[in-house]
């Protein structure tokens, strides 16, 4: 009896995909492939996160760090975000977005290869609405890149972030934030995070 395989990128790597959930390209696909470490967001998670968020993020600044397969840039973008910087490190990741950002004519988004962290490090204080971070789950810098994207969104600005446990209060005050909502789903503990008004 033969196996069905799964198909694959132009790569060679098994690929599959998952769908965008809502706005202007809702059910629109991107291409997902089997690499360690990567896990897109589940789409439970997502469709939470915009409930939190809002649906309509018109006119928003937004990063993805870590971007991986961009479901949450592009989902941000599609719910009509004014800016969407998408950071990743991996060569074949970045292919992948640019891909998908060419096929959507995702005018609004932005691939850049480079390391997350000094990425963040670069953007103007105070400058974004949102970032987005799910990084590797074997990561050591959780702390550090909650820093850098506290100082990066405006007061009363949101961070996402998704993390392997969940972040207690005082851990994350220390990062300049605070917890709005928090969900677990599966491994995933998501965390809606805001920076305190200065006022």
């Amino acid at each position: 009896m033969r196996t069905k395989q799964r198909p694959t990128t132009s790569t060679g790597s098994p690929s599959h995909e998952l769908r965008i959930i809502g706005g202007q390209w809702k059910r629109s696909k991107i291409k997902v492939i089997d690499k360690p470490g990567l896990r897109p967001t589940p789409d439970r998670v997502r469709e939470t996160l915009f409930n939190w968020l809002g649906q309509d993020l018109t006119g928003w600044r937004c990063v993805d760090a870590f971007a991986g397969t961009g479901a949450l840039g592009f989902e941000a973008a599609s719910r009509g975000a004014q800016s969407v910087l998408m950071l990743e490190h991996d060569a074949q990741l970045v292919s992948l977005l640019l891909e998908t950002q060419k096929r959507l004519s995702a005018s609004a988004v932005q691939v850049q290869k480079g390391d997350a962290l000094m990425a963040l490090q670069r953007i103007a204080p105070g400058s974004l609405d949102v970032v987005f971070l799910d990084p590797p789950f074997e990561a050591a810098f959780f702390e550090r890149a909650l820093e850098f994207a506290a100082k990066a969104v405006a007061p009363e600005g949101w961070v996402y972030l998704e993390a392997p446990k969940k972040w207690e209060a005082e851990a994350l005050a220390s990062c300049g934030l605070v917890v709005v909502k928090s969900m677990k789903a599966g491994a995933v503990h998501a965390h809606l995070l805001q920076r305190p008004s200065e006022g």
